[in-house]
């Protein structure tokens, strides 16, 4: 396997030779953990049961970089594609607890990453909050009534998770046991300016106007609207965390359409609010922030609180580093495009980004999703040495 550094250092296995049965918590045996006393702001004392992901987050001397990738369950695999013949609908397959489960597991089964996503929609909640959507194939999310106005922003309900979306909470508890802290398990929420992007575009879009419009005619209507869904998404984090989830990205996909004075009036504070909340209550919970295109606000990220900011892979690894500083986590940022490449090009790609992002705080991803077409074979090779490099 390619190394970054010739240093040797003690071995680690996050794989396991057989696959426990659902529902069925396999008995934790002890493995090789490397804990060299890295530097944390309240220094916590690790034990061989706490998954590679979280120490690395944590400023834990690890070996290596923990590796996931975003969307890795799902689009690519073959095995989703038979779930979605069955079960054609992507609600009927995200709504459903053992369908949830099991397509969580499928990239567990086959690649053993250091993080479990759980397999779900930055949406989900809005049918909770009386906001009708759908996700059709060939045309992605479709908003019933998109919001223009206070009146609806007024119908608009508080998300109450256990009786909303209990079948999150549920699977979560599920892919606990199943994974057995042999990787952690993640959970995800949609930031309060993505989720109000829909809901006023009526789906995705390419100009953003009518949220734009909305902002900047109407600035009550969209904080009030932006509100609801920061308490919300504070209270859905917190749900996944006590459920099992033990990190939770936050996507923020469309923060980045508005220009940095805007985001620090519509996106900035209610992603401050997450945070602060969420501390409050789970103050040891990994929080990662996600907005693609952020080159230009990487440092607006970072003063959220979040422990890990997640770089798309428009900005450079070393360049990132330097201006988010050392104190907080790196994810990323590999182009989902070089899985198209050879595994010689994926080889160079991977050990540039982790020799550009330094020993420590890095979780090694993609800077975006997995794209669809992407070769499971490719995938495979990118996990294969990711999990054999060394510091």
């Amino acid at each position: 396997m390619s190394c970054i550094h010739n240093t040797p250092l003690p071995c680690f296995s996050a794989s396991s030779s057989s696959f426990p049965r659902r529902n069925r918590c396999a008995s934790f045996k002890s493995r090789i953990h490397c804990t060299l006393g890295g530097t944390v702001a309240e220094p916590k004392s690790t034990t061989s049961a706490e998954p590679l992901l979280l120490n690395a987050v944590r400023g834990e001397d690890v070996e290596r970089p923990p590796v996931w990738l975003m969307r890795q369950a799902g689009r690519y695999m073959k095995s989703y594609q038979v779930i979605c013949e069955k079960y054609p609908s992507f609600r009927q397959r995200s709504e459903n607890t053992d369908l949830v489960v099991e397509i969580s597991l499928q990239p567990w089964k086959v690649f053993k990453p250091d993080g479990v996503i759980l397999f779900s929609d930055i949406l989900t909640p809005l049918s909770g909050m009386n906001i009708p959507f759908d996700i059709v194939k060939g045309k992605g999310p479709i908003i019933a009534n998109p919001i223009s106005e206070a009146s609806q922003v007024n119908e608009v309900r508080e998300f109450v998770p256990e009786e909303n979306v209990p079948y999150v909470g549920e699977a979560l508890t599920i892919l606990r046991k199943e994974v057995d802290n042999k990787a952690a398990v993640l959970g995800f929420v949609g930031a309060p300016f993505t989720l109000a992007s829909y809901v006023v575009e009526g789906g995705s879009s390419k100009h953003f106007s009518k949220i734009k419009r909305l902002a900047f005619s109407q600035p009550k209507v969209l904080h009030a609207l932006l509100q609801k869904f920061t308490s919300s998404m504070a209270r859905y984090v917190q749900y996944q965390a006590d459920n099992g989830a033990q990190a939770v990205q936050i996507f923020d996909s469309w923060a980045t359409e508005l220009s940095p004075v805007d985001f620090e009036e519509f996106s900035l504070p209610y992603l401050k609010q997450i945070v602060d909340s969420v501390k409050k209550t789970h103050p040891d919970l990994p929080l990662i922030l996600y907005a693609s295109g952020s080159g230009g606000l990487l440092e607006r990220l970072a003063s959220t609180g979040v422990d890990v900011v997640s770089l798309d892979w428009t900005v450079d690894m070393a360049e990132g580093r330097r201006r988010l500083g050392a104190d907080i986590a790196v994810q990323g940022n590999v182009d989902p495009g070089v899985l198209f490449g050879s595994k010689e090009f994926i080889t160079q790609r991977i050990n540039d980004t982790v020799k550009k992002a330094g020993k420590g705080k890095h979780i090694l991803n993609l800077g975006h999703g997995i794209v669809v077409g992407t070769p499971e074979e490719s995938v495979a090779h990118f996990f294969e040495v990711a999990k054999g490099i060394r510091y």
